[in-house]
């Protein structure tokens, strides 16, 4: 078979792995990240399975530019804002505590002869979290809003954060040279300052041009186009590409409300939600298969010590995580109490606890692992490097698995499970948005001509029990199920004219295209009224 061949070959087997697992996932009721990861670790050891390796330039150049894209896309910027302190005490702080501790910890936690300099490389992997894997996880079981905000906007960007420390941890080992304080301070600064700048420009740009046309298939092609390109341009100029991808999705996530016709909007949002999800299985599927490739590399070591110093190490991030999160929460609602003049109430012990526990790893930290030399600058083996690749694999098992199959039980037990409430926000947009629209039909009645009054009314009257089923009060319980009816009518008249369609189809009497115009027509109506019951 030719190369072409091979690679259509696998790429079709992942596919069809992310298929079947996807659907193993929906029909368990389980957080697709977990499933595929252990499907993926159990097709790896299936000899009929043809060895897919992981390429850490396909990581960082191809799948992660609009996964943290889409990520961004989806971020409120409002609640981003609300919650930077503690984002930022996670994203950089957090990187800074876990890189120092795992450097002085190694060498008496791990049991092959880690120094301080190797140890600061196997933290600077670990320390970012998976950004779609907590988040998935936590949004299914329902946890708090806030928690899921920081996550969210904790995992988007801390790889920048992380991957900077293991370049300068890179460079201690290979070069033997430890970087002075000011060329870390310039680098950084460039990182962060260059990548947002860059972003924010690329926006910009972005905006402008998408309001000069509205044509989905060419937005969506734009969309996909934009991520890779401020990411290549970010990493071309040594800036940070994730801060640039963030920093652009961001911006034009929020300026998305003006130059988005509805009709693209629905066809860009349907494109998205498929494209990430493919990627997405991807990356978990690629995990899991890459256990039996790992192992190979480190025969010279005994199982029982492999499995000691996994679980050790493990354990290690766990507790860091968890020893950094209770002070920095501390200190970021004392921040917000002194600098805002917040009124909110300190955050509870459980909620933080939450927090702590839910620090998946992902691929960023196993591609950033498969992409560290194989020699130093002397022309030595670079030591344990294929060590700290199974322990960063040990790490992303423990914390994305066996962490997030404990998080449910631990958040009903914690009785964190649903704790928001009802979504009063969306509630109070949907009376006020209504309330507007009544408004301006009755202004309008009374300008336009008298014969078309009742027109107005009827519609009005269709607006003011939406009103009355946003407040369910007894006494206005009929009119809540006129309501009621008014959609069951509606839904049921869809059904009547999609059939009749189809019918007209099949009789020869329509073409196909005006059968996917009509049913185009009636999935855009019957969509709104799913949307209403989700």
């Amino acid at each position: 078979m030719s190369e072409i061949g091979t690679v259509e070959l696998v790429f079709l087997l992942l596919l069809l792995f992310i298929v079947g697992f996807g659907l193993l996932a929906r029909k368990l009721a389980a957080p697709y990240p977990i499933v595929m990861v252990i499907g993926g670790l159990i097709l790896g050891f299936v000899p009929a399975v043809p060895e897919i390796s992981l390429n850490p330039d396909l990581i960082f150049m191809v799948i992660l530019p609009p996964l943290l894209y889409a990520a961004a896309w989806t971020t409120s910027w409002r609640d981003f804002r609300h919650n930077i302190g503690t984002i930022c005490l996670l994203a950089f702080g957090l990187v800074g505590f876990t890189v120092l501790g795992v450097a002085i910890a190694a060498p008496a936690v791990l049991s092959s002869g880690f120094d301080w300099r190797l140890g600061m490389v196997l933290g600077a992997i670990v320390a970012p979290t998976d950004a779609i894997a907590a988040t998935s996880i936590a949004r299914r079981v329902g946890l708090p809003r806030r928690i899921v905000d920081i996550l969210e906007g904790e995992s988007l960007i801390n790889d920048a954060t992380g991957l900077l420390a293991l370049q300068f941890a890179t460079g201690i080992v290979v070069s033997r040279r430890v970087p002075s304080l000011s060329t870390g301070f310039l680098t950084f600064a460039w990182l962060v300052l260059g990548g947002v700048g860059l972003g924010l420009l690329t926006a910009l740009v972005v905006d402008y041009v998408e309001r000069k046309f509205d044509d989905g298939p060419i937005e969506i092609a734009l969309s996909v186009l934009v991520p890779y390109a401020v990411y290549l341009t970010a990493d071309a100029v040594h800036a940070s590409g994730v801060l640039a991808v963030v920093a652009c999705g961001l911006l034009l996530s929020r300026r998305s409300v003006y130059f988005l016709t509805p009709a693209v909007r629905i066809q860009v949002w349907s494109f998205w939600e498929s494209f990430t999800f493919v990627l997405n299985g991807l990356v978990f599927v690629l995990i899991g298969l890459q256990l039996p490739h790992i192992r190979s590399g480190i025969r010279e070591y005994s199982l029982a010590s492999l499995l000691f110093d996994g679980a050790a190490f493990s354990l290690l991030i766990i507790f860091l995580r968890l020893a950094w999160t209770y002070p920095a929460a501390g200190l970021s609602w004392f921040l917000r109490t002194r600098i805002r003049k917040s009124k909110e109430r300190p955050p509870g012990a459980r909620q933080i606890f939450v927090v702590g526990w839910t620090g998946m790893r992902g691929v960023v930290s196993l591609a950033a692992a498969l992409a560290l030399p194989q020699v130093l600058e002397n022309g030595s083996p670079f030591l344990h490097r294929n060590l700290i690749v199974f322990l960063t694999f040990c790490v992303i098992f423990v914390t994305l698995v066996l962490q997030g199959i404990t998080l449910p039980p631990l958040i009903r037990a914690l009785k964190l499970a649903g704790a928001a409430g009802p979504n009063c926000e969306e509630l109070e947009a949907r009376r006020i948005v209504i309330e507007a629209a009544v408004s301006h039909l009755e202004e309008a009645k009374q300008k336009d001509r008298e014969e078309a009054a009742g027109l107005y009314e009827d519609l009005a009257q269709h607006y003011r029990q939406r009103l009355v089923s946003l407040h369910p009060l007894p006494e206005n319980q009929p009119a809540l199920s006129n309501h009621d009816r008014y959609v069951e009518l509606s839904r049921e008249a869809l059904r009547v004219e999609r059939e009749t369609a189809v019918l007209l189809w099949n009789e020869g009497r329509i073409n196909d295209e005006v059968l996917r115009r009509i049913e185009r027509e009636l999935d855009l109506s019957e969509s709104r009224f799913l949307l209403n019951e989700s």
